[in-house]
């Protein structure tokens, strides 16, 4: 009955069809298929009666269900016309679950969708944002080019909307209308181009994949946007992230030279024949010049390195990729620790790290050395990621290591996977190959495998065999016998090729066993598989040259079987051999030499790794992936030969606005070329009074300081006088840093400062306030009323009367307490250059504000191995970080390495060679030793300006003979100098210190660590910090500043109900505070 009435569906109308359907189904309830289908046709039922309720709970209702079933894969496309009825709703939320609806279905149901575009117009105006967006989400689904103006007019629209919601809906929208019509290219970059001005971190990565999809190539249109983008990246959503992240990997190939300039010059060093003198000494003068990082080069490769600790797998190889193809190789070791986090993620982010990891480790293997064990196999991994981890472990392999390898290897090679143990077996072939000290232990251990019960473990020992004894086959006689034996057991068709092989290659070292391997073989003969055919018959023809008495016959007897094969592979090779070796009337002329043909000395196979050939391809693409182009992969460009102009990247017109909302000062690279003063003004500056060059900013000079920008800063004092170059310079850093948070008054300020400094030279106390002014022409009671408006705005907290201060005493106490240019630690990004200058002042003069450097009250004498003795071939290398401050330089941490000598010989002329530091740091180094004698140890002392960053510096401890390189990665608890001061001058600093400068964490401490004792040890373990008094047990305060700038860093724990405890730290630092919550959490944490 069923199939008669389906049968009779499919001829009769719709309603007259769902009526039948409905009289089968209530025929045959039983029936668990058609019972399927009336629920699902009555539930639908129940959902159109729903939506045409007069209810807007009922409706509502219904779309939450309707939503509801596209989410678990359901199809729901029948219920459109319902559903489209109410996209007019006056019910909020009823509307926005229409066009969720809607844009899931708009482009199959196309000519519905277009009856309500004027609604969706209509729409596009409502006051709602969420409404405005999936108005033009929904626009934007419905793929049919007549609506393309109105579309074209939807997106320019919401590109100037004031929510940046909508206008990242915008930047979708793009894409999409790209696809519908390419045509429509010039405008949309138009568009483009306004909206990648746009400041939203909400925008930026939608607008860089639009601009990805839309017009790739487009390079001028980020030139502008370069530095932003860099800054804003740490803020933008993670997919957003991986986007402008491979973005700026392309613009960073195009715009910047290599920084691999260096290591390749030092190769190149031998001199031409013809070449003079002259021409050699020119070329070496080429080769010397040090190559200097451009600053934007370094801000991207700076604002990427925080994301390495990001929660998204995707980011983390993002910004690995970015480090491998952009950064310094010095530099590019830090993204091995966030590669082997990645390890712990789900087998498919394992995959793909592990592969990218296998491509790395190829070129530089000292990257991952350090997690060796990270790469071990693991019972439960699947086969994919075992062999994986094969790999990267025998790119790792080298002498120190080998032998543990080798025993873990052990352990594989009886694993249940077959196919693992197969690769194990490979494995050991290629570290035989690579490694000469242990060839001849793994081919001891691979003969051992020939006895194993496992036929495919054989197999595959077998074919490694082969190709090791081919490196060195006259060694190994003994070897060749014992394989003749297996192949009355050995099945596998490659292993009993790779024999056959083998004894006739070696035919004349076993000259009585290869004649009877031959007469077997032609009794099985017929039986083998093509690949043994093949290899039979070249036995018996390399047999035939060299010992044709006992092997003539058996020879012809195979060609004969050979002749009539079914293969016809095997029929023309034997006709071949027949004509080469059997000479006749119609042999030609290579008769003669089949010998030489057959037994041509072949050369040793080349055991390469699998992914060799796959570092052309971008690092985290899918054509990495798959090794072969996939459509859409755009190749990274070789970097040029000379920059191009990096001007190009300068917004001048706009740094007023950039810097209201960039995070870290990113408009202090805006104007890297343009001296705020001339030379002569900084002259006369520096000898009209050197109050004046303490207290003012120098804003564009300091802020470019401050992004790391060293040169210029040099470039700008090299022409002052020797004393006031350094403190002028110093001082303008501290201004910039204690204002970095602040606007347009700033920048005008300076300028101000500058002109008054010229006219009125040094003045009381209200000259003070008038630096912070922004007119040139005002009087001094507008000036002062100006000032306490801009500190008014600021927020600070500061007393009417410290105004009353005057300027003598400022600058007397100034100079008497920092005869060497230190920088006192005000944190105060909220106030203005001069009223810092007056503050530092007041704060000085009185005896209970004053906050000196104290002496550490804890010393750890943990040791970190600079140089290991296998590296440094005998010479061992430690150093610790002493937490005093340093003798070469008020900036710089102090370190203590001590030089052991492990040799029998004497060590000469041990010295620090060439550095390669990032820009800004600076080292001062030890005296060269001379001879270290055997046995011999030494300490000595090194300063290192780290420009409170954990980057690390780089450089080659050099002996007589040799050159090591070798780096220093600061912790950051070492970057700080404990502080002294009173619980009342701690709140006062913390109180200025909040808001974006705060970082707070809840941690749950072990019970042993509630004690004031426990909590002190831990705490100073970590970081050289202070301890401040504290009138509450439950609350412990320590302080210290960073050694480079002078900033504070105050640390709070305070304890709970419970067995939790708040950790709070303030600083005007936030990148180094939030590194030292990550530090301090888990000590705390643990027991």
């Amino acid at each position: 009955m069923s199939s008669n009435s389906f049968a009779y569906n499919e001829n009769s109308g719709g309603g007259e069809a769902t009526e039948l359907g409905q009289d089968a189904t209530s025929a045959i309830s039983n029936s668990g298929a058609v019972g399927l289908f009336s629920s699902d046709l009555k539930k639908n039922e129940d959902l159109k009666q729903m939506l045409e309720s007069n209810k807007d709970s009922a409706k509502l209702d219904a779309m939450k269900r309707i939503v509801g079933m596209i989410a678990k894969g359901k199809n729901a496309s029948e219920l459109f016309p319902a559903v489209v009825k109410n996209v007019a709703s006056k019910n909020i939320e009823i509307k926005k679950l229409v066009y969720v609806y809607l844009v899931r279905y708009a482009e199959e149901q196309q000519d519905l969708a277009l009856l309500s575009i004027s609604t969706f117009q209509r729409a596009l105006k409502d006051p709602n944002q969420l409404i405005r967006a999936s108005a033009l989400r929904v626009l934007s689904s419905i793929r049919v080019p007549i609506i393309v103006p109105i579309m074209m007019l939807a997106i320019k629209e919401a590109s100037a909307d004031l929510s940046p919601y909508v206008r990242k809906n915008a930047a979708h929208a793009i894409q999409k209308l790209y696809s519908l019509d390419p045509e429509q290219k010039e405008m949309l970059i138009e568009v483009i181009e306004k909206l990648l001005k746009d400041k939203s971190t909400l925008v930026a990565g939608s607008v860089v994949m639009a601009f990805e999809e839309v017009c790739p190539d487009r390079i001028d249109l980020i030139h502008k946007n370069y530095r932003k983008l860099c800054n804003l990246l740490v803020d933008v959503e993670e997919w957003g992230q991986v986007v402008i992240i491979h973005m700026l990997t392309r613009y960073a190939r195009t715009q910047f030279v290599s920084p691999w300039k260096e290591d390749d010059g030092l190769e190149d060093n031998e001199k031409n024949f013809y070449e003079s003198d002259e021409e050699q000494k020119e070329k070496a003068d080429k080769r010397k010049k040090p190559y200097t990082m451009d600053p934007d080069h370094r801000l991207l490769i700076r604002t990427t390195k925080p994301l390495l600790q990001s929660r998204n797998a995707a980011v983390v190889m993002a910004v690995a990729q970015l480090y491998w193809h952009i950064s310094p190789k010095s530099e590019a070791g830090i993204i091995s620790k966030s590669l082997v986090r990645l390890l712990r993620s789900s087998r498919e982010v394992q995959y793909i790290v592990l592969q990218n990891i296998a491509t790395m480790s190829i070129q530089r293997k000292g990257m991952f050395e350090p997690y060796l064990k990270s790469f071990y196999v693991r019972s439960t991994d699947p086969t994919m990621i075992k062999t994986l981890k094969l790999e990267i472990l025998t790119n790792l392999a080298n002498e120190a290591n080998i032998s543990t390898l080798l025993r873990e290897f052990q352990t594989y090679v009886k694993s249940q996977d077959k196919q693992f143990a197969a690769a194990t077996i490979q494995t050991i072939g290629r570290c035989a190959t690579n490694i000469l000290e242990v060839t001849d232990t793994c081919l001891n251990g691979l003969v051992c495998l020939l006895s194993n019960k496992d036929e495919i473990v054989v197999a595959e020992s077998v074919v490694v065999i082969k190709k090791l004894l081919q490196m060195q086959p006259a060694q190994h006689g003994e070897i060749i016998k014992h394989m003749a034996k297996l192949l009355d057991s050995i099945t596998v068709p490659v292993a009993r090729a790779s024999i056959l092989w083998l004894i006739g290659e070696n035919c004349e070292r076993v000259p009585i066993i290869a004649p009877d391997v031959l007469r077997k073989m032609a009794k099985s003969f017929t039986n083998e598989d093509d690949l043994v055919k093949l290899q039979i018959l070249n036995l018996g023809a390399k047999l035939y040259l060299t010992n044709s008495k006992q092997t003539k016959l058996l020879t012809q007897y195979i060609l004969n079987l050979g002749k009539y094969d079914q293969n016809y592979d095997i029929r023309d090779r034997t006709r071949f051999i027949r004509q080469l070796i059997v000479p006749n009337e119609k042999s030609g002329a290579l008769s003669k030499y089949a010998k030489k043909i057959f037994l041509a000395q072949k050369p040793a196979p080349l055991l390469e790794s699998p992914f060799k050939d796959r570092d052309h391809f971008q690092l985290g693409t899918l054509s990495h992936t798959l090794n072969t182009k996939a459509t859409g992969y755009m190749e990274l460009s070789n970097w040029p030969e000379v920059a191009p102009d990096p001007s190009v990247r300068n917004v001048e017109e706009v740094i007023e606005l950039a810097k209201e909302w960039t995070p870290s000062g990113k408009a202090k690279k805006e104007k890297p070329a343009k001296k705020f003063y001339s030379e002569s003004e900084e002259e006369e500056d520096s000898s009209d009074s050197s109050s004046d060059s303490e207290s003012e900013s120098g804003s564009e000079s300091g802020e470019q300081g401050e992004e790391g920008d060293s040169e210029d800063s040099s470039e700008d004092s090299s022409s002052e006088s020797e004393s006031g170059s350094e403190s002028d310079v110093e001082n303008k850093r501290k201004a910039t840093r204690n204002s970095k948070t602040k606007g347009r008054g700033d920048s005008e300020g300076g300028e101000t400062e500058n002109e008054k400094s010229e006219t009125s030279g040094s003045s009381s106390g209200e000259s003070s306030s008038i630096e912070d002014s922004s007119s040139e022409s005002e009087s001094k009671s507008e000036s002062e009323s100006k000032s306490r408006k801009v500190t008014k705005e600021k927020e600070t907290k500061i007393k009417q009367d410290r105004n009353l201060i005057t300027r003598d005493v400022s600058l007397l106490d100034l100079d008497d307490f920092n005869p060497v240019s230190v920088p006192v630690a005000r944190p105060t990004p909220a106030l203005s250059p001069s009223l810092i200058a007056d503050l530092e002042g007041l704060n000085l003069s009185t005896s209970s504000s004053v906050i000196n450097v104290s002496t550490p009250v804890f010393v750890p004498m943990k040791t970190h191995v600079l140089l290991h003795r296998m590296s440094g071939k005998g010479l061992a290398a430690h150093y610790f970080f002493s937490r005093q401050p340093c003798i070469f330089g008020d900036k710089m941490v102090s370190v203590q390495i001590t030089l052991n000598n492990t040799t029998d010989r004497k060590i000469e002329n041990i010295c620090i060679g060439e550095k390669k530091l990032p820009t800004g740091m600076e080292m001062h180094v030890f005296n060269p030793i001379e001879s270290l004698e055997p046995g011999g140890s030494i300490t000595v002392s090194m300063g290192i300006d780290f420009c409170d960053s954990t980057q690390t510096a780089s450089f080659q401890l050099c002996t007589k003979d040799d050159c090591f390189n070798v780096n220093i990665q600061p912790p950051v608890g070492e970057l700080l100098l404990p502080v002294a001061m009173s619980e009342k001058d701690f709140k006062k600093e913390q109180g200025m210190l909040t808001g974006m400068n705060e970082t707070s964490t809840v941690i749950i401490l072990a019970p042993q660590n509630f004690t004031s004792s426990v909590i002190l040890q831990k705490i100073v373990n970590v970081a050289n910090v202070g301890v401040v008094p504290s009138g509450q047990d439950n609350i412990h305060r320590f302080a210290a500043k960073t050694v480079h700038s002078g900033s504070l860093m105050l640390v709070t724990v305070e304890l709970k109900e419970g067995s939790t405890a708040q950790l709070i730290i303030n600083t005007e630092k936030t990148v180094i505070g939030s590194v030292l919550l990550r530090e301090l959490k888990p000590v705390l944490s643990q027991g």
